[in-house]
């Protein structure tokens, strides 16, 4: 029977893992680095949250990026020495921007905003650790337009605060996210249109999410292969934005196209699970009272799941 069209492009990333294990085994010594965004553990401490990565075996974390003015969020030296303590890093800041901070707004006052919050965030991160920072070019859970200067007017904005990533040389890596979500930049190609017109060596990667992944590429195994060089964190979840392994997504064309890539051999590249359940605004869940027993499950089920997968691949 003649394959799918998805089922050919499975079949041609299954064919390259194969062919290039078989030829290279040593690119494949390392392992993927498997991180988690913490905001959506909600109103938990950073402590409680780092202990329950460490316990499950998770080694990095993508900290939400909670410096919303200069007297709140996260200090480096406490954040320091609670990873310190769990033997966990930090691979990226995860970026949160809404109406309140908005890169593409209308509004002069919300665009300094934005790049008031960005220096604070990057400069935090370089204080920590941090080898990305994620970028959302318009506000999430607006997905109405202002107007149609929205794309010129974020790229604008960001060009001003691009200075911070060269300084610190920190990746900005800009996010694509569903058009249920937002207003511009919904794919992995209009994350490399709005990385041009930047035109910053600070802002030069994609942090790819693969929930907006299902409905915005036309294949997630293509699209990585094809952001080579640029893809630098992937956010994970299941098809319905749960635990990996409770949904219908194929995790192994998505493991086997970032080997092909090599993915797991550059110390900048990370999938960080970020389950944050179905919904069209996710921002509240950072504002949730905290239930661990749930947490913990929710853990260590993708944290199982997503080894478990691995092995069986890298053992063929």
């Amino acid at each position: 029977m003649k394959l799918q069209n998805f089922e050919i492009k499975n079949k041609e990333i299954r064919e390259k893992f194969t062919q290039l294990k078989k030829k290279n085994p040593d690119l494949f010594k390392n392992r993927l680095k498997f991180s988690w965004s913490n905001w959506g553990f909600g109103q938990e401490s950073l402590e409680d949250s780092v202990k329950r990565l460490s316990k499950f075996g998770v080694k990095f974390i993508e900290l939400h990026g909670n410096l919303y003015g200069k007297d709140l969020g996260y200090k480096p030296k406490e954040v320091n020495k609670i990873l310190s303590s769990y033997g966990v890093k930090v691979s990226g800041i995860c970026g949160m921007y809404s109406a309140d901070n908005d890169l593409s707004s209308s509004k002069p006052l919300i665009r300094q905003n934005a790049i008031d919050y960005t220096y604070r965030n990057v400069e935090f991160g370089a204080e920590v650790g941090a080898k990305y920072f994620l970028v959302v070019p318009a506000a999430v859970g607006r997905p109405v337009k202002y107007d149609d200067m929205e794309f010129e007017r974020s790229v604008e904005t960001l060009k001003i605060a691009a200075n911070v990533f060269v300084k610190t040389k920190i990746r900005g890596a800009v996010e694509p996210i569903r058009s249920a979500e937002t207003s511009i930049v919904h794919s992995f190609e209009d994350a490399k249109k709005y990385i041009a017109a930047v035109a910053s060596p600070g802002i030069a990667h994609i942090n790819g999410d693969v929930y907006h992944m299902l409905v915005e590429e036309k294949h997630i195994g293509e699209a990585i292969v094809n952001a080579k060089g640029m893809l630098t964190n992937l956010h994970m979840a299941d098809s319905n934005r749960c635990a990996l392994g409770e949904g219908f997504m194929d995790l192994d064309i998505i493991i086997m196209a970032l080997y092909s890539i090599g993915y797991n051999n550059d110390e900048h590249c990370f999938l960080s699970a970020e389950p944050l359940g179905p919904g069209g605004d996710p921002y509240p869940a950072m504002y949730g009272k905290p239930d661990s027993g749930k947490l913990d499950k929710l853990v260590k089920s993708s944290i199982d799941y997503f080894t478990q997968r691995e092995s069986e691949l890298l053992s063929l």
